[in-house]
């Protein structure tokens, strides 16, 4: 059965519902585009946005919810094996009891009907004195079967009300194989909808989508896509065909069967289950969808923000309408506010950190997004863990996994200092030994101008004191001193500016990074865009470029060491700082022979980063036409979702 569930989670793409549309006709005032699975329509109006640059987006986001649904349905699948194994050893270990005890398999021992009917031996024994055999309540006779269950034939196991019957389990029931869970995803901002179909075509383990736009004309031409692939809701004429249809219950999916009151009628109504499609499209503000998800029994599974711009007014609602464990997918184009100096006002106002300009204000960028994301999720008793980070073209993608845990909060600003008490083996005095972790949640940081020589300052720590003979850990949340004494830089003299706070954790998690390269190279043919995928992540797991804990000193002494194997003239060396880290002695020179056991993956395939010009003057695209947009509560006019 194991084998099966995998199987059906790990099936290849699934086949659109138009297998051809040679034979289709494209009204007039459309033109039909078309990207792996899917075929939307788009009208020669910029009524609804869509970015053909971003199909790598979209290829890497269905690449990642797939391995996560993945992940989620093994976790789901080892809890129900533990549960069926216990359940298992407790009917064992009644068998046993019950045959120790004299009881019939299957029936109470008179142990437990002792304990059901206290001191009351007739109601389960006859007296002792009695030549007659005992008799338990599952030997008496069983209360009558209803002529209405006599009639339909049903066994008496189901009908009878004694306290000790049961019906055995039938074959195939839930009980005796797992059903891997289907999820719900919420795509906050559709535009044309090309994403929401292309998750309910190409995800397996899909049970439908939400697709949302504040714009009318999107959701228009939103449905009329949908309708093109096949992934629409029931029409009220079909369910009216056979049975009624009830629309109070439309939003449960389902038309209640009804009878008819007309007089010297009996003949009922056939029902008919309302298919609301796979695809559903909501006409809204995207936090009013995403606030009437954040109570816990109608939460989602994953949350898709990919906005025209930045994701930050959609953060708070996002965090809180999926599920623990649940998936939240966040781009953002605003590279000019994240990565750059130019609008610290505006990075501080949007993410709560003020960005830098360097050679990694990239990765910054993905930090500053990170720190918005931990600290909007912390208001409410939750936590996010990074799958994947990624800078690409004029955007980030973020991948973060969402759980529910107050403890993990309170690290989140946070460094680990580790005091462990040992006992001496020769006298009764304990050494503590103090281990530090480099696991930093949030930091400030402050950034050379000149050699751009970062240096951390982490906002807190948390000491965790274990005892010799416990096993109780102690929890201690401290403020940190200082790490700068001075505005100057050690290195080169420059003047150093500070930036964040932001997040300073893990940007990836390798494991899940190396999940999605499998996958991606076990289906290669499900995306276009396969060999950019395979690259970028391939970066991602493996840190190809200078990524090291290092200090900036060690770094330049392998250059200067660089350097004084390959001499360069220093009259042509026209920056000052550039001179001054070259002047510097060098306190440990660096061996550039090569290592015995330098087995780069990067020199075995060719990485594809960056993919080529797919079009003329290719980038974030217009906005979208924002006439016809209606006001949100008498607010200024909301502008349409964005690339999508």
């Amino acid at each position: 059965m194991a084998d099966s569930a995998s199987a059906a989670m790990d099936m290849p793409l699934i086949q659109a519902t138009y297998t051809s549309l040679s034979d289709f006709e494209v009204p007039i005032g459309f033109n039909l585009h078309t990207e792996n699975s899917a075929s939307i329509l788009l009208p020669d109006t910029a009524d609804a946005f869509l970015n053909p640059v971003q199909e790598f987006n979209r290829d890497l986001s269905i690449a990642c919810i797939r391995v996560w649904s993945n992940d989620l349905n093994e976790k789901k699948r080892e809890k129900w094996l533990n549960k069926n194994r216990g359940k298992t050893e407790r009917e064992e270990k009644g068998k046993r009891h019950a045959e120790e005890d004299g009881a019939p398999e299957g029936q109470p021992s008179i142990k437990k009907l002792k304990e059901k009917f206290g001191r009351n031996t007739e109601a389960y024994t006859q007296s002792e004195d009695s030549d007659s055999t005992s008799t338990r309540p599952m030997d008496l006779e069983p209360p009558t079967m209803p002529a209405s269950s006599q009639a339909e034939g049903i066994p008496m196991a189901l009908e009878s009300s004694d306290a000790f019957s049961k019906a055995p389990a039938a074959v195939g029931s839930k009980s005796n194989e797992f059903h891997p869970q289907k999820i719900v995803v919420l795509e906050a901002l559709s535009a044309t909808g090309l994403r929401s179909i292309r998750y309910a075509k190409e995800i397996p383990l899909v049970r439908y989508v939400i697709a949302n736009d504040l714009s009318p004309a999107a959701t228009v031409a939103m449905r009329r896509n949908i309708d093109l692939n096949g992934l629409g809701p029931t029409s009220r004429a079909e369910a009216e065909v056979e049975g009624s249809y009830n629309v109070a219950n439309e939003a449960e999916g389902a038309a209640q069967p009804s009878t008819s009151s007309t007089a010297g009628s009996s003949k009922q109504r056939k029902s008919v289950t309302l298919n609301l499609g796979k695809v559903r499209v909501n006409e809204g503000d995207a936090c009013d969808l995403m606030y009437s998800h954040r109570q816990e029994r109608s939460r989602v599974d994953v949350v898709d923000l990919d906005p025209y711009g930045t994701a930050a007014p959609f953060i708070d609602a996002a965090v809180q309408c999926v599920k623990d464990d649940g998936l939240l997918c966040v781009t953002c184009t605003d590279l000019s506010v994240l990565a750059s100096t130019n609008y610290p006002e505006k990075c501080f106002a949007n993410y709560g950190g003020i960005p830098a300009k360097s050679e990694y204000c990239h990765e910054l960028a993905l930090r500053l997004v990170l720190h918005s994301l931990s600290t909007s999720a912390a208001r409410y008793g939750r936590y996010i863990t990074p799958l994947i980070s990624l800078s690409i073209d004029f955007y980030v993608r973020l991948f973060v996994r969402i759980r529910t845990a107050p403890i993990e909060v309170k690290r989140a600003m946070t460094y680990v200092v580790i005091y462990i008490s040992l006992s001496h083996p020769t006298s009764q005095a304990q050494t503590r030994l103090t281990v530090f972790s480099y696991l930093r949640k949030t930091s400030l940081f402050h950034v050379c101008n000149g050699c751009q020589a970062p240096y951390e300052q982490p906002l807190g720590r948390v000491i965790e004191k274990q005892g010799a003979n416990s096993t109780n850990t102690n929890l201690q949340f401290k403020t940190t001193h200082s790490s700068s004494n001075t505005d100057t830089c050690v290195e080169c003299g420059g003047k150093l500016h500070v930036a964040g706070p932001m997040w300073s954790g893990p940007m990836h998690d390798k494991a899940f990074v190396s999940k999605v390269l499998k996958h991606v190279e076990d289906f290669p043919d499900n995306y276009k865009t396969s060999t950019r995928m395979k690259g970028m992540l391939t970066l991602a797991h493996q840190a190809s470029s200078i990524k090291t804990t290092a200090p900036r000193s060690a770094i330049h002494d392998i250059m200067r060491s660089y350097i004084l194997d390959h001499p360069v003239k220093m009259e042509r060396i026209k920056e000052e700082t550039a001179k001054t880290l070259l002047a510097t002695p060098i306190a440990d020179k660096a061996d550039f022979s090569r290592h015995p056991s330098l087995d780069a993956i990067s020199n075995k395939i060719k990485l594809v980063r960056y993919q080529m010009n797919p079009q003329p003057n290719w980038g974030p695209g217009a906005r979208p036409d924002a006439g016809g947009k209606r006001k949100r509560d008498g607010d200024q006019s909301v502008a349409t979702r964005a690339a999508e």
